[in-house]
């Protein structure tokens, strides 16, 4: 038996309470008005939410007849919330139970303690629930699933219109209470490609999909049908060790920015430089190396079409190496009259750097200069903070890297 907890509109209830208000009265939005009115909504108090006002949304597309407080976001107040709700579940289960699925949703496995407590399982997620209640004054909602599946049904779709937050499914009451449920992107792992691809099929609810033949649906999802199937019936196997244990085939380092304003050609030029330098020193902190790179590219409201590139490259975690094919396909494929807004790149096929190669054109002793060299850069950062040793480029006034390296995860501490 299964909890999905999740704490409702999480970083605009702390900051109700750190502010002495009630979060479940206060219209309050998480953004960072000097952004301006374009800035992102990352959290909207409950009582906005019932006003209409989504998450997510930008500070311009509130109406003006709202009235509302703004708080500037803080990761750090956040992540130590977040810590001092997770020192709650561990009042009640052991670590081992606990699986953290974000900052503010934590799957729990409640199997073992029901006999314990001598508790239903609606009674220990209604403990819980009380507890973070009284303890920091959050709401949180919660779904109780036979399966790790269904407790993140029950809490997605149903626990929210439940009085007390709390709902529960088995496959049976799954099946009875959704099969007509529309969207289907309601749904767990059912986003809006994959649900335009099912209506493509005739398939609007799980009950189209719970008749669709298995075979053709195989043809259009190929391994992915069989857990679109099993979904589709509330089936799930998946356990915390099958989580803890999976591997991924492939590995990847990536970075990506939503500038502060539209940057031409030769100022979003100079933050690919800054971004290739900083996952460089990752590389090399953590002794990797990459064999592919990519870049996208997002140019200011749609203007121009976005694009994402990839190339392959010897296997390296040498700066000038990697940046000179960043620069080549930036410069190859960025069109110079576009504003941009957004910039993403990664490093692909992450390995050890046992692994690295080597050309005829290979400089090998400068190389392992660079090397050095970074090393001591990262040894510098590491003991005196990111921005103890900039590049003359993090200096310029479009750069961003400086006033990144003061975030965490993105957004002000």
């Amino acid at each position: 038996m299964y909890l999905c907890i999740d704490l409702k509109s999480f970083y605009a209830s702390v900051e109700c309470v750190v502010a002495k208000l009630d979060p479940m009265t206060t219209n309050l939005v998480v953004a960072d008005k000097t952004r301006g009115p374009g800035a992102l909504c990352l959290a909207v108090s409950p009582p906005l939410k019932q006003l209409g006002v989504r998450n997510r949304c930008r500070l311009y597309e509130i109406p003006d007849n709202i009235k509302y407080l703004i708080a500037k976001p803080k990761m750090s107040l956040y992540i130590k919330y977040s810590v001092l709700i997770y020192k709650i579940y561990l009042k009640y289960l052991s670590e081992t139970d606990i699986y953290p699925y974000s900052i503010d949703e934590m799957f729990l496995d409640i199997s073992s303690y029901l006999n314990y407590y001598q508790m239903t399982p609606y009674m220990l997620a209604k403990r819980i629930l009380k507890d973070i209640k009284d303890t920091l004054n959050i709401t949180a909602t919660c779904g109780i699933g036979t399966n790790l599946y269904l407790a993140k049904v029950a809490l997605d779709i149903l626990a929210k219109h439940d009085p007390n937050y709390i709902a529960y499914l088995d496959e049976k009451t799954y099946i009875d209470k959704l099969s007509h449920h529309k969207p289907l992107t309601d749904f767990f792992q059912i986003g809006v490609g994959i649900a335009k691809t099912l209506n493509n099929l005739g398939i609007y609810d799980l009950a189209g999909l719970q008749t669709f033949p298995l075979s053709k649906l195989q043809e259009v999802f190929g391994i992915n049908a069989d857990i679109l199937y099993e979904h589709a019936f509330g089936r799930d196997d998946t356990t915390f060790l099958d989580i803890r244990n999976y591997q991924t085939k492939g590995n990847s380092l990536s970075l990506s920015q939503v500038l502060f304003r539209d940057y031409n050609y030769l100022e979003a030029r100079d933050i690919i430089k800054e971004m290739v330098m900083s996952l460089t020193l990752t590389l090399i902190q953590n002794r990797l190396i990459t064999k592919s790179i990519s870049l996208s590219i997002v140019y200011t409201k749609n203007t121009f079409k976005s694009f994402h590139k990839q190339k392959q490259i010897y296997a390296t975690n040498n700066y000038q190496n990697i940046l000179t094919n960043f620069l080549y396909l930036y410069d190859n494929f960025v069109l110079k009259e576009g504003y941009i807004r957004q910039i993403g790149i990664s490093f692909n096929q992450i390995n050890k750097e046992a692994f690295k190669e080597y050309n005829l054109f290979t400089d090998q002793k400068q190389e392992e200069i660079d090397y050095r060299l970074f090393k001591t850069i990262n040894d510098i950062k590491n003991r005196y903070g990111r921005n103890s040793l900039l590049q003359g480029i993090n200096l310029l006034e479009h750069s961003t890297q400086k006033i990144r390296n003061t975030l965490i995860g993105g957004h002000h501490e």
